[in-house]
């Protein structure tokens, strides 16, 4: 549930977005709108610190609710402003208006479409949740004034957008016919301490190397790729400021990061944030992984905020077929139902368990896992599936609720 301020603070909150929205009309910075229901932090935070090289750069911040962190990024520009890279995040009809009534993107960026917040409480559908995070692109400037839309083909509900804004198109995907920026997905490598790609550009390839883990990645550097082309109109400057920036980008907690687990065990740390495409692709590259010291163990949390919970758990179970762990661990009421699938397609009995809560889960671990084992752990962050960690390691754990708001027990 995003932060309620009381009366006062409302207040204060008004008065902030007023005065940031004056404010920015003072100057006039390159503004770049990045949304999506997956990946748009990567993006963000990168694309800022790519830009950085280039000139002053405001980026939000990513520990702050969107709400009010739009007023207060605003707020952080200076004359000498170069560029302000937002990261417009949304989970309630009417949000992306009031971002957009003081953000002023000239290009922006639709990262993917998954069903996150899309449940009665937020946008109650994914219908709802498409036509709020298109208004970005809705309201861009026209081609001809500089707008451009930038949107990932491989997604068809983002694809789909391109016929809603009157900015330039720009593509980017796997799709060599269709995009501007293209990839082929079977040469992406990834490994425990890298992921390399090749990205094309009007039939010139990029090669890149970057310490973030996971496939999905490509799509991160095409979309940045892709951004820096239309703002400097030189690939070979875009390429210099990403090589130039490559190897400070290092992995954020949570979002699939290693670390040395308990008992000698090594861990994918994922769990700061799950959607069904986020899990889809961590348990690809999860399988992708050449690991051959030990066994495979994919602990799964529950993600919330779904339209239909039980039909996208039992989604899960498609993907755990074809890009199977040697172990599955649910934990969570509705982590059962990716569990009963996945023993309806076969997967063997005995190499899947079912946890209430991460009490039951770190119990079934502690006879499970061995030496060198291999752990995947994802989850959504308020279900803190980190608290099975620290059990592991015996560790204090702050609750026993399923739905844990502590962050001294994530990590």
């Amino acid at each position: 549930m995003s932060y309620q301020p009381n009366f006062l603070k409302k207040i204060y909150h008004k008065t902030k977005k007023f005065l940031a929205k004056n404010w920015l009309n003072l100057y006039h910075p390159l503004q770049i709108g990045i949304t999506g229901s997956y990946g748009k932090t990567s993006t963000t935070q990168i694309l800022a610190k790519i830009l950085q090289n280039d000139g002053p750069t405001v980026v939000t911040d990513i520990n702050l609710d969107t709400n009010f962190n739009i007023p207060i990024t605003a707020l952080k520009v200076t004359p000498w402003t170069k560029f302000v890279v937002w990261e417009l995040g949304i989970d309630h009809i009417g949000e992306m208006d009031k971002h957009l009534e003081i953000a002023k993107p000239i290009i922006g960026i639709i990262t993917g479409i998954s069903p996150v917040h899309t449940d009665k409480e937020h946008l109650g559908s994914i219908e709802n949740l498409i036509k709020e995070k298109r208004k970005l692109i809705e309201k861009l400037p026209t081609k001809k004034n500089g707008g451009v839309a930038i949107l990932n083909y491989d997604d068809e509900n983002v694809k789909n957008m391109a016929t809603f804004t009157n900015a330039k198109i720009f593509f980017y995907g796997s799709d060599k016919k269709n995009c501007q920026v293209y990839f082929n997905p079977q040469k992406i490598k990834v490994s425990l301490k890298n992921t390399s790609f090749i990205l094309k550009y009007k039939n010139k390839n990029y090669f890149f190397d970057t310490k973030l883990i996971g496939k999905y990645h490509v799509f991160t550097f095409a979309a940045i790729f892709s951004c820096l082309i239309s703002i400097f109109d030189d690939p070979k400057k875009s390429y210099y400021l990403i090589k130039k920036t490559l190897k400070s980008i290092t992995p954020f907690r949570g979002r699939m990061n290693i670390e040395k687990g308990p008992l000698k065990t090594l861990i994918l740390n994922d769990s700061l944030r799950a959607n069904p495409k986020s899990t889809d692709e961590g348990l690809k590259t999860f399988y992708e992984i050449n690991y051959k010291k030990g066994r495979k163990i994919a602990i799964l949390g529950v993600m919330g905020e779904l339209y239909d919970p039980i039909l996208e758990h039992k989604k899960t179970a498609d993907t755990l077929i074809s890009y199977p762990p040697d172990f599955v661990l649910g934990v969570g009421e509705y982590r059962k139902y990716t569990i009963e699938k996945l023993i309806e397609k076969g997967f063997p009995k005995e190499k899947v368990f079912f946890a209430k809560n991460v009490f039951e889960a770190a119990q079934i671990l502690k006879k499970l896992i061995k030496p060198n084992d291999f752990l995947y752990l994802k989850s959504s962050l308020l279900r803190n599936l980190w608290r099975i960690i620290r059990i592991l390691n015996n560790q204090p754990v702050c609750c026993n609720n399923e739905i844990c708001h502590y962050s001294h027990c994530r990590f």
